[in-house]
């Protein structure tokens, strides 16, 4: 099983801090948060490569950082891949970079893809069971317990077995505060259907248009993050996520 770590924003919010570090490679609680996305990940049986996607800015600080990791801390295969933008004017967006790993690396496995700057509290090593348990696509989905909340991100709602039943980018009135969150996994069988999302000329941006494409093609279930999810999104995130990661 492959690992796509989206990691090829330029996270303008956060600048300075971001102006000559990239935002995975910010520390919490004392290490980089892309550390605390892989040593979650890390339970999970089968992983065999991780690509961390990425632009021409940053390419060689993710290459630097992944040669220390990998001889310290992990056995598994690093391949940075840049994606050859340069500012926010020209990025493929988090879908176009998932289609550019695919077509340049000929990645043809089963396939979890997550932002690197979605940070969690707990293992996810039962999120690896269920997807092979389901063989069909999973996405991630976390109670943020507040409908003004979801307006920022996307209104899920499921069935009694987990299956989405619908999906709605950023909704005006959603009636649900489950949202679906930058952790998917895709069976190797579901790979074209990634092809043919873009082929088509859709929106390459915001990962979960593609969940909202592919549901009514194809059957999609979720599973609940237990504990707590940040999204690094602001300076007020960042330090509220080093405050509760460093009581850990």
């Amino acid at each position: 099983m492959k690992v796509i770590i989206l990691a090829a924003g330029y996270a303008t919010r956060l600048y300075p801090l971001t102006l000559t570090q990239p935002k995975p490679l910010l520390p919490v609680a004392g290490k980089p948060m892309v550390e605390h996305v892989l040593d979650n990940l890390m339970p999970m049986d089968g992983l065999d490569r991780v690509y961390v996607v990425t632009n021409a800015k940053f390419a060689g600080h993710f290459q630097q950082w992944s040669d220390h990791y990998r001889a310290t801390k992990s056995k598994l295969e690093f391949t940075i891949v840049n994606d050859g933008s340069t500012d926010d004017t020209n990025k493929l967006g988090a879908i176009g970079d998932i289609h550019y790993v695919l077509q340049t690396q000929n990645v043809q496995d089963d396939l979890i893809v997550v932002a690197g700057d979605n940070l969690f509290s707990e293992k996810l090593t039962d999120f690896g069971r269920v997807c092979r348990a389901r063989n069909t696509p999973v996405l991630a989905l976390y109670d943020v317990g507040n409908l003004e909340q979801i307006k920022k991100y996307n209104s899920v709602s499921v069935d009694a077995a987990g299956q989405i039943t619908f999906f709605e980018e950023k909704p005006k009135h959603p009636t649900s505060t489950l949202t679906g969150i930058a952790l998917y996994y895709y069976p190797k069988h579901t790979l074209p259907l990634i092809q043919q999302y873009m082929a088509e000329g859709n929106n390459p941006d915001q990962p979960g248009r593609l969940v909202q494409w592919l549901y009514p093609r194809t059957p999609v279930y979720t599973w609940r993050v237990p504990g707590t999810w940040f999204d690094i999104g602001s300076k007020e995130t960042l330090a509220e996520a080093n405050e509760i990661f460093a009581r850990k």
